[in-house]
């Protein structure tokens, strides 16, 4: 119906999360409409994406091989706070009120699908929770299913480790998600864990 190349960023663009077709084509006449400044802008802005790494200890996305708050040694090294994506450590850093070490899983086990133990860090987390330094891990995943599996995974995973291990009190919605959560119910999460 497009011409290829349009076809094949439509194609892309539906490959990311949340993003339909229908959107996908929205944002395909989008980039198509810009002047050539701004595509120039929005390319130049991708290819700069080659210089990002994760950091060695969190995954984290940085430029260096340890990002500035695993490097910070203002941050409570004793508490390791474990969250399933980037995003949800974003939304806790906002809150200012948590000041220790995260640890990033990089996604969710679903209770149905045993390929995805293998999809998370579980073998990275139990080597770091198993540093001298920490003392407690928080595990602050979203209130769903997968979060909740997650969650359990996360709590056999550190069994033999020797480490308190807490989880974010119920301020946050059954459901909800830690992206969209705001500052104040975070805050109150992080208070309440247990």
């Amino acid at each position: 119906m497009y011409p290829p190349e349009i076809e094949k960023l439509i194609n892309t663009l539906s490959r990311f999360p949340t993003v339909g077709p229908r959107t996908a084509t929205r944002f395909a006449f989008y980039l198509l409409n810009l002047s050539d400044k701004e595509r120039e802008n929005v390319i130049e802005a991708i290819s700069a994406l080659s210089n990002i790494s994760m950091c060695s200890l969190c995954y984290r996305s940085t430029e260096k091989e340890v990002c500035s708050i695993c490097s910070d040694e203002r941050r409570d090294k004793s508490t390791l706070c474990v969250v399933e994506q980037e995003t949800d450590l974003t939304s806790i850093e906002k809150t200012k009120f948590y000041g220790g070490l995260y640890f990033i899983m990089g996604g969710t086990v679903s209770p149905l699908r045993k390929k995805d133990f293998d999809n998370v860090r579980g073998k990275e987390l139990k080597e770091r929770a198993s540093q001298e330094e920490v003392k407690e891990v928080i595990i602050a995943t979203n209130q769903n299913t997968e979060g909740e599996s997650t969650a359990l995974y996360i709590e056999r995973v550190l069994k033999s480790c020797g480490v308190k291990v807490s989880r974010l009190g119920r301020g946050l919605p059954t459901g909800g998600e830690l992206e969209y959560a705001d500052e104040e119910t975070l805050k109150s999460a992080l208070k309440g864990r247990s």
